[in-house]
């Protein structure tokens, strides 16, 4: 049984999405999720889509030349193998578009890797390490904060937070070293 949403989800499935993050397989989620994760923990409310490149090119097509009078600002595309999910919807539209290879298969993700990033000259696609989910999404956030004053003050947050983490691990650590 699902548990109720809590009023915080309630009020972000209300906005309208901004970004839109599109997958080429619903075996692409174990790492989609973390975009969609990062996207919520900042009240970026998103929208999500399966289109293959290869099985579905008309629905991905569709997906990226409607984006911007759909309301999107960003496209952040996850794909694996062959991975040309990014490219073809870099393709048909003017939105900035994030691609995420996807590891897996006999080479690891160096096949999506290179397929996301090895994109013509005219057709751009930004693109994180494999298996690179929360950086697309933060990515996708910065894009967002050029204009948004709110979400950059939050990712100045968020970056101090890190900070304070990195700081915290070495004191920890300091605190295991033997004591002279």
């Amino acid at each position: 049984m699902l548990a109720a949403k809590e009023p915080a989800a309630k009020a972000l499935e209300a906005l309208p999405p901004k970004v839109l993050v599109v997958m080429g397989s619903d075996s692409d989620w174990r790492v989609m999720k973390q975009t969609v994760a990062t996207l919520r923990e900042f009240q970026v409310a998103c929208a999500v889509e399966v289109a293959s490149a290869h099985r579905s090119p008309e629905k991905a097509l569709g997906l990226s030349a409607t984006a911007r009078e759909k309301g999107f600002r960003v496209i952040i595309a996850g794909a694996g193998g062959a991975a040309h999910l990014a490219g073809v919807l870099a393709a048909k539209t003017t939105l900035p578009v994030i691609g995420v290879p996807i590891g897996g298969g006999a080479l690891g993700g160096l096949d999506a890797l290179y397929a996301t990033v090895q994109m013509p000259a005219g057709v751009p696609v930004a693109t994180v390490a494999i298996d690179g989910g929360k950086n697309a999404a933060l990515l996708a956030i910065q894009i967002l904060a050029l204009r948004e004053p709110a979400l950059a003050a939050a990712l100045a947050t968020y970056k101090e937070k890190l900070a304070r983490q990195v700081e915290e691990k070495s004191a920890r650590l300091q605190s295991l070293l033997p004591q002279d």
